[in-house]
């Protein structure tokens, strides 16, 4: 079984695509269960990892930048490693991901 790291994005700046409360609470939920199922199958291998929006980004001429970046509408809203035995695998579970449901996108790597 091999890990896998998956990265949540979306808009998280245009306030005309920001979910009610009403809406969060309900997404929030269905984290929750998207969670549970994950840990029911022993596939989650470490929990959710919020992103605080902290960050640098070091270039290739080494400077040293602040992150995350304005003109960057898309951000990390966080990040979980789980057990698959290929991407394949991965990909199927990330499909169910609740992330989706509000236009954001799950960004799959092999965990080292």
């Amino acid at each position: 079984m091999n890990e896998f790291l998956l990265v949540f994005r979306r808009d998280y700046q245009t306030r005309e695509d920001q979910p009610s409360p009403d809406q969060m609470q309900e997404h929030f939920k269905n984290w929750k269960n998207w969670f549970g199922s994950i840990a029911a199958q022993d596939k989650l291998a470490r929990p959710l990892q919020r992103w605080d929006g902290e960050g640098k980004v070091v270039n290739h001429d080494k400077t040293i930048l602040n992150g995350p970046y304005a003109e960057i509408k898309e951000s990390i809203g966080g990040l979980i490693v789980i057990k698959a035995a290929n991407y394949e695998e991965a990909a199927e579970i990330a499909k169910s991901c609740p992330i989706l449901e509000l236009g954001g996108n799950v960004e799959i790597r092999m965990a080292l």
